[in-house]
């Protein structure tokens, strides 16, 4: 697969404001890329612009959700360099049981973590095709985009098929020499965790405050996440895993199913004790 470098690239972040997405625009700035970052946080993607000033080719807060905004941002930065990266960061998360989730909850997951990628998507690779230079994408997935987590349905509904559009231009794109690269997180510290929004329990309760205490115990921070990216997109890998849990899942999914189904059922029992603690009224 197409190793890539970032020394002299433009590349393209979104939800560069925060996590993730800030990480890795500071991580390809040190490496000597040119940057076009974008979030629908001002204030947050002004921080980043401070943090890699000197790197920034264009910025613009923007939400992924709107395929017109987009197709601007790119004309816009195309005006100003060619574009050889596009990093796909931004995304929402909510959790929920089927019963509590309204068709709204899914639509929100699918408009921002699928088609909010695609969009950007639509509007930067036509014309790294189109220069003949090559180049790179990345999309950031998700361990819900591998793996059935316990109310991660809408969620799953998005990342997996974002894993799917990577899958297949993973061999659409190397004729281009256009490399793919579907990166996994599993638990990683950035406001997400935060801010997830739990359907029908109440996010106060001790048992739901407690399970986020242990789910950022053990999550890895976003520079962490976002320097395996950076070295798997250097490395020309196309799937990222950012931390041991998620590939050691990974390979018992694939190699001993009957692991995976008992700690999935595990899980989901663990999980179901308490949703139904802190069920609200």
């Amino acid at each position: 697969m197409r190793r890539t470098t970032f020394e002299g690239r433009t590349a393209v972040v979104t939800g560069a404001a925060s996590g993730i997405g800030r990480a890795a625009a500071v991580l390809a700035a040190q490496r000597g890329a040119r940057l076009v970052l974008t979030d629908r946080d001002p204030v947050g993607l002004a921080r980043t612009v401070e943090l890699v000033e000197g790197h920034v080719v264009h910025h613009e807060a923007l939400d992924i959700t709107d395929e017109d905004a987009v197709a601007a941002l790119a004309r816009r930065s195309l005006d100003r360099a060619p574009v050889d990266v596009v990093m796909n960061v931004a995304g929402i998360s909510t959790w929920g049981r089927i019963q509590d989730l309204s068709p709204q909850h899914w639509r929100d997951c699918v408009e921002v973590d699928l088609m909010g990628p695609i969009h950007v998507l639509s509007a930067f690779v036509p014309p790294m095709i189109a220069a003949g230079t090559g180049g790179h994408v990345v999309n950031v997935s998700s361990a819900a985009g591998l793996f059935g987590l316990p109310l991660h349905a809408p969620y799953s509904a998005a990342k997996f098929g974002l894993r799917g559009v990577s899958e297949v231009l993973r061999f659409d794109l190397e004729r281009h020499d256009i490399g793919v690269t579907l990166v996994c997180p599993g638990a990683v510290r950035t406001p997400l965790v935060g801010t997830v929004d739990i359907v029908g329990v109440d996010r106060d309760h001790p048992a739901v405050r407690r399970t986020v205490e242990h789910f950022e115990r053990h999550a890895v921070t976003p520079e962490a996440a976002a320097a395996a990216m950076i070295r798997g997109v250097e490395r020309g890998d196309h799937l990222v895993f950012t931390s041991r849990d998620v590939r050691l899942g990974h390979l018992a999914q694939r190699w001993v199913p009957w692991a995976y189904d008992l700690a999935m059922r595990r899980l989901n029992r663990r999980i179901g004790e308490v949703m139904d603690a802190a069920r609200s009224v």
